[in-house]
């Protein structure tokens, strides 16, 4: 080993393959048949579950958990797969602690609630492990649906469509499909490339086709996709990047957050990606939460994570919070960058800021600054819309849409992060896709209201 945690700059190699290999396994291990039956045993099958309520798409999370219960991990798996197609991922990325498991009734009376994520995975996985596909495709309509993005919304959209008979095809900017799923979450959460062994567990069904390198506005025009297909549906999130706009922002090795990210997950030699010593990471969600950790993962010695306001204010979940802490990395809240300082003016040795007060009278920057010294800084202060076509009505950022999916322009749909409603989580990016389908399918065989 080269390289150290001690190792000045931004570095590869900082430790041993052994411990790379540690720190990058799954973030909670699969449940076996008998831990799965045992956790089953807890649930109260609740006629009015309220984990039901909290899963955005609706699962029958009782249902699902008797099945298990009574030694039928595949229907259990089935029953979840059609309400979500991507029950898999979502088995292992969900902020389950914020959606069912917050509102078990085990967790309200002992702050202990069910494992639903756990037993959502164990049946999903021991499905998913079979030959075949767990659905068939009605008889081809002879319809033809456009998608555009590859992400969770879309890929559920095209799934459902197929399964009605319908066909579609998938345009996705990327050169491999999966979205949010395959290159925007933390490598330990989804390990053995799930994330794509999904995808094509999805396309099992036919009826799918996928056609890589095709971005909208840059050769891909949405009005004809509209002349060749009789619907469009997109989900192809944020592509866009926030900037900062601050003083020294663009010094070397001040990167965004999602690109490290990405960088990450398709890396097949976490020793090759350098990281540096001392890391400072820009933001309170999920994104700058799994930037953070992964830099520790990979060896930096110091990485703080600084939010503008304060921890009420946090998107990251408590758990994800709390993950972060125990892997050594510290939160500082209530502080904004104000210059990025270099030493040799190019690259980046320190990150100043200025303390904030959020209160009655608003947000402010106080006089009161300090430094944080920094060979590395992620950026992870949100994305935004790009390339959507300004025919389409646009709100804050996002597509407008309606309770189905409508957009602005007859024909065409939208969901996921891209769309009005959409807040940077699988489960309901699925649930989006899969909505949007279900209307779509209702105007192409004339039962649309």
């Amino acid at each position: 080993m080269q390289n150290s945690q001690r190792t000045p700059g931004v570095v590869p190699g900082r430790l041993d393959d052994a411990t790379y290999r540690s720190n990058f396994d799954d973030l909670h291990p699969a449940l076996d048949a008998h831990e799965a039956s045992v956790a089953a045993d807890r649930c109260y099958f609740c006629h009015d579950a309220p984990c039901m309520d909290a899963c955005p798409t609706e699962i029958d999370i009782p249902m699902f958990i008797r099945q298990i219960q009574s030694g039928d991990p595949d229907n259990a798996a089935r029953t979840i797969f059609e309400q979500n197609v991507l029950g898999g991922m979502c088995a292992r990325v969900c902020p389950t602690e914020t959606l069912c498991e917050e509102v078990c009734v085990r967790q309200t009376a002992e702050a202990k609630p069910v494992e639903i994520g756990q037993l959502q995975r164990y049946a999903t996985d021991h499905l998913m492990a079979q030959e075949g596909h767990p659905f068939e495709r009605a008889t081809p309509t002879g319809r033809r649906v456009a998608i555009v993005g590859a992400g969770p919304a879309g890929l559920a959209c095209a799934h459902r469509l197929a399964l009605k008979g319908h066909s579609t095809v998938i345009y996705d900017a990327r050169k491999k499909a999966g979205g949010l799923n395959e290159f925007g979450i933390a490598a330990y959460k989804a390990p053995n490339n799930f994330a794509e062994a999904e995808v094509q567990w999805l396309l099992r069904l036919g009826g799918i086709e996928i056609r890589y390198g095709e971005k909208l506005g840059e050769g891909l025009l949405l009005e004809e996709l509209q002349d060749e297909y009789d619907a469009v549906f997109l989900g192809m999130g944020l592509a866009g990047v926030n900037a900062l706009r601050t003083e020294g922002e663009e010094h070397a090795h001040v990167r965004d957050a999602v690109e490290f990210i990405a960088d990450l997950r398709q890396a097949e030699d976490l020793s090759t990606l350098p990281v540096g010593r001392d890391v400072v990471v820009i933001g309170g969600g999920m994104t700058a939460v799994d930037a953070a950790i992964q830099s520790k993962l990979l060896g930096a010695e110091n990485v703080t994570m600084v939010y503008r306001r304060g921890r009420d204010r946090l998107s990251a979940s408590t758990f994800e919070q709390e993950l972060a802490t125990a892997k050594g990395v510290k939160i500082v809240l209530n502080a904004q960058p104000v210059a990025f300082n270099s030493e040799d003016g190019k690259t980046i040795s320190s990150v100043t800021f200025a303390y904030t007060e959020d209160g009655a009278t608003g947000f402010h920057l106080s006089e009161e600054t300090f430094t944080l010294k920094a060979d590395q800084v992620f950026k992870a202060i949100g994305q935004s819309l790009k390339g959507v076509p300004g025919v389409l009505e646009t709100k804050g950022g996002k597509i407008v849409v309606d309770a189905a999916g409508r957009s602005s322009i007859s024909g065409v749909w939208a969901g996921g992060d891209c769309a009005s409603g959409g807040d940077d989580l699988t489960v309901t990016a699925v649930a989006n896709g899969r909505d949007a389908a279900e209307d779509i399918h209702a105007m192409l065989t004339g039962a649309a209201g």
